[in-house]
C-alpha cells in the first residue's frame, strides 16, 4: 500500500520539495527540523549593531536552476539576479526562499530527531528540543518527545547525520551513506564603517578563502552599509575544523585584509558561524536511496551534485519512490 502518513526529518531544499510533491498527491506529511526555521543552508542572520540591523546570507550565497522545475522554485519565490543573470538571490534576504517555500506545509522546529524506533507502517520518531543539544554534548537529560506512528520516514538532513539514525532500523541503508563525502565549511560575517576596495564578488583558489562577498550590494538589501560574507575553502575549513569562532573570524579577516593590501576599517561585526557539512565532495550517485520494504530512505544534494538544485531534484526523486512504495 503506497504511504499515507509520512515523516521527513530535516526542512531544507530537499524535505520541502519532498514534502510538497508528496502532499500533491494527497499524502499527510509532517517535517522536522532541528533548528528555528525551515531552509536550511538558505540561511540569514541579523545582528544589531547601536540600533543598526546587519543582516548576512552566511549559508548559500546565490542559486543557479538548470531544469525548469527548479527555475519555476526559484520565480514563485521572487528571486532576483545577482550578480548577474544566471544567479538568483532571495530578497531581501536568502532565508525568504525557503519561507516561501515553507508556506503551508506542517513543519516541527527545534526539534532534533534521536532516534527511530517501531517497526515498517509504523515507525516512531524520538526527538529532543532542539535548542538544549550542542555537538559533541551529551543529549539533554529526560525521556525524549515522541511521535507517530507513520507508514514511511525519509531523511533529508546531511548523510552524516542521516547515518546514526538509520544504522538501528536499515543498518544496510547507513552502510551504502557512509560512502558519501561532505566537506565543512567557515563563514564569517563582516560589517564596517566604509567601503573597502574590493568588486562585489571573488572566487579564489590556493588560499585560505574561496568566496567573498559584499552582501550588502544584493537587491533588497541597505545598500548603504558594507557588509561582507566570506567563506572558507574546505581543505581550511577542515584544517581549522575544531577552533574557536572568534579564532577563526579573526584569522579570515587577516585573510581578507591581505587581499585588499591596506588595513581594513574597524569592524562593526565580526562573527564566525560552521557549516559542518556544507559541500558535495563525493555523492552518493543516485537520486536519492530507498527501501520499499521497510519504508526508510534518504535524500539531500549529497545523493546527485554540490548545488541546490540538486537539493531539490532529489527530494521530488524521494517523495517519487515512496508513491511508488
Amino acid at each position: 500500500m503506497v504511504p499515507q502518513n509520512i515523516a521527513i526529518v530535516g526542512a531544507g531544499l530537499a524535505g520541502m520539495a519532498c514534502a510538497k510533491s508528496l502532499e500533491a498527491h494527497g499524502a499527510r506529511v509532517r517535517l522536522f527540523e532541528k533548528s528555528r526555521r525551515p531552509g536550511g543552508r538558505l540561511a540569514t542572520r541579523r545582528v544589531e549593531v547601536e540600533g543598526v540591523t546587519h543582516a548576512f546570507d552566511h549559508g548559500a550565497q546565490y542559486l543557479t536552476a538548470r531544469g525548469a522545475h527548479f527555475a519555476a522554485v526559484l520565480d514563485v519565490t521572487r528571486a532576483m539576479p545577482w550578480p548577474d543573470d544566471s544567479r538568483k538571490v532571495g530578497r531581501p534576504n536568502m532565508a525568504t526562499i525557503g519561507r516561501g517555500l515553507a508556506d503551508g506545509l506542517d513543519i516541527a522546529v527545534n526539534r532534533q530527531v534521536v532516534e527511530i524506533t517501531g517497526s515498517p507502517g509504523a515507525w516512531m520518531l524520538r526527538h529532543h528540543d532542539g535548542t538544549l543539544i550542542t555537538p559533541g554534548a551529551p543529549l539533554p537529560e529526560g525521556p525524549p518527545e515522541e511521535d507517530g506512528p507513520f507508514d514511511a520516514i525519509a531523511l533529508t538532513v546531511p548523510s552524516p547525520q542521516a547515518v546514526p539514525l538509520l544504522a538501528g532500523p536499515a543498518p544496510h541503508l547507513a552502510h551504502v551513506l557512509e560512502g558519501v563525502v561532505m566537506a565543512p565549511c567557515w563563514t564569517v560575517m563582516l560589517a564596517f564603517p566604509t567601503r573597502i576596495p574590493l568588486p562585489d564578488t571573488l572566487r579564489l583558489t590556493g588560499g585560505p578563502i574561496a568566496w567573498a562577498a559584499r552582501d550588502s550590494s544584493k537587491p533588497g538589501r541597505v545598500a548603504e552599509q558594507e557588509n561582507w560574507v566570506v567563506q572558507a575553502s574546505a581543505d581550511w575549513s577542515r584544517d581549522h575544523l575544531e577552533r574557536r569562532p572568534a579564532e577563526v573570524a579573526q584569522l579570515l579577516h587577516d585573510a581578507l585584509e591581505k587581499l585588499v593590501g591596506q588595513p581594513l576599517p574597524p569592524t562593526l561585526v565580526k562573527l564566525a558561524h560552521r557549516w559542518r557539512y556544507a559541500l558535495v565532495e563525493k555523492p552518493l550517485g543516485a537520486p536519492c536511496l530507498w527501501d520499499p520494504t521497510l519504508g526508510l530512505g534518504a535524500g539531500g544534494d549529497w545523493a546527485i551534485d554540490a548545488r541546490a538544485e540538486a537539493a531539490v531534484d532529489s527530494g521530488i526523486a524521494l517523495a517519487a519512490a515512496i508513491r511508488r512504495a
